[in-house]
């Protein structure tokens, strides 16, 4: 498949923020803690996504450590919470699941993003990286945000598809004027 700039309104989303390998128990926590909070508001909800980054910047990011990996792990409702309703929904789940009370509600925007869908393992994503930064570099664009990936299937699924999005900005653009 071949990455393609697209743009992406606001979306609102259940979010958990924290660091930790992709898998290890912080992020299996966050993933329960959403999707606790997601049947307590008694819709169906996702698919699960992940904003991504570190902090070390001395080296490429997927050379940091995965367990000093951050990210925002989202889960889209079936449509805007009423006022009241996620945090309703966090207090009937808590006693079964105390991360829920890390659950909040987020709205965001990126604006112009790059996507490319990867079709394979996790371990496998650097591939896809790849041709998307090749694409930005032959189209004068340059990443404006944090990596986002869309988890299309389950984790354990053994053919998994996840759609990646960096949100972008034309190169000759400084980032002070492109945030105005």
């Amino acid at each position: 498949m071949t990455p393609q700039v697209v743009h992406r309104g606001p979306v609102t989303c259940l979010n958990v923020t924290g660091m930790g390998e992709p898998g290890g128990a912080e992020h299996l926590s966050a993933i329960g803690a959403l999707y606790a909070v997601a049947a307590a508001m008694g819709g169906p909800a996702g698919p699960l996504e992940g904003r991504w980054w570190v902090e070390d910047h001395s080296r490429p990011p997927l050379e940091v450590p995965r367990e000093q990996w951050r990210w925002h792990l989202l889960l889209p409702p079936a449509g805007v919470p009423a006022p009241g309703a996620v945090e309703a929904a966090c207090e009937q789940v808590r006693a079964s699941c105390p991360a829920a009370g890390r659950v909040q509600v987020v709205t965001f925007a990126e604006g112009e993003c790059v996507e490319l869908l990867h079709e394979g393992p996790y371990s496998e994503e650097k591939r896809s990286l790849d041709v998307m930064d090749a694409f930005m570099a032959e189209h004068g664009l340059v990443r404006n945000g944090l990596h986002h990936e869309i988890y299309l299937t389950e984790f354990t699924d053994p053919e998994p598809r996840t759609m990646l999005r960096q949100p972008v900005r034309p190169a000759s653009v400084t980032a002070a004027s492109a945030s105005r």
